[in-house]
């Protein structure tokens, strides 16, 4: 398995809960992040992953989109937001998703991650975080694992589409998306990378297929 070969800090990554050895924590405006960082040696450049809402950083996709960063010599940070790390289920309105999400970002430029070329993403609702969040953050491109374009069932109802939120990204993006995805499928637009599997929202029959697209995409923003 992907996942199984991905280590942060010395201790692997559990399918089931996130790693906390070696983790930093980061404080913002809603409480403290915590990142989990892996470092590459000599490190090309940099990744900082969030969450899905209902899920955490050892996600299967976030795993391999980790995985193959490290394989081309990208430092990889997964973010915990602060609602996770206080034990809640329940996420908070996206102005405090991306005002924690910038703090952490602000850090991690200034020192961890300092002098480095900084992608940002993450799965579900983390690639939205990163999409609104792109231009603040001054990341140098965006990495969205199943980025859930609306609601299940809302495809309809353009109101609810939160494709505006990708569409306002002048940065080069990555969208990784699932056929049978019910959150709906991303427009092609140039300068966005669409690469679609046979999967659902949760891509996890599919992470072969992620680290490759991730592979083949990141090492434009090699310093």
């Amino acid at each position: 398995m992907v996942e199984a070969q991905v280590r942060l800090k010395s201790r692997r990554l559990s399918a089931c809960r996130p790693v906390t050895a070696g983790a930093i924590e980061v404080d913002t405006p809603h409480g403290p992040a915590r990142v989990h960082l892996q470092e590459a040696p000599g490190a090309a450049g940099a990744v900082v992953l969030g969450h899905g809402a209902g899920g955490g950083v050892s996600a299967p996709d976030l795993m391999a989109a980790t995985q193959a960063a490290l394989e081309e010599g990208f430092s990889v940070a997964l973010v915990e937001q602060p609602y996770v790390v206080a034990g809640r289920r329940s996420s908070p309105p996206a102005a405090q998703l991306d005002s924690a999400w910038t703090a952490v970002l602000e850090q991690l430029r200034a020192e961890e991650l300092a002098g480095l070329a900084i992608v940002t993403g993450g799965r579900s609702a983390g690639a939205r975080v990163a999409c609104r969040t792109a231009a603040e953050t001054g990341a140098a491109g965006v990495l969205c694992l199943a980025f859930p374009v609306h609601a299940p069932g809302r495809g309809d109802d353009p109101s609810k589409s939160r494709q505006p939120e990708l569409d306002a990204v002048k940065l080069p993006v990555l969208v990784v998306q699932g056929t049978n995805d019910p959150f709906g499928m991303p427009k092609k637009r140039k300068g966005r990378t669409l690469v679609t599997v046979a999967d659902n929202h949760g891509l996890k029959k599919s992470v072969d297929e992620v680290a490759a697209a991730v592979r083949a995409w990141l090492p434009r923003f090699s310093r």
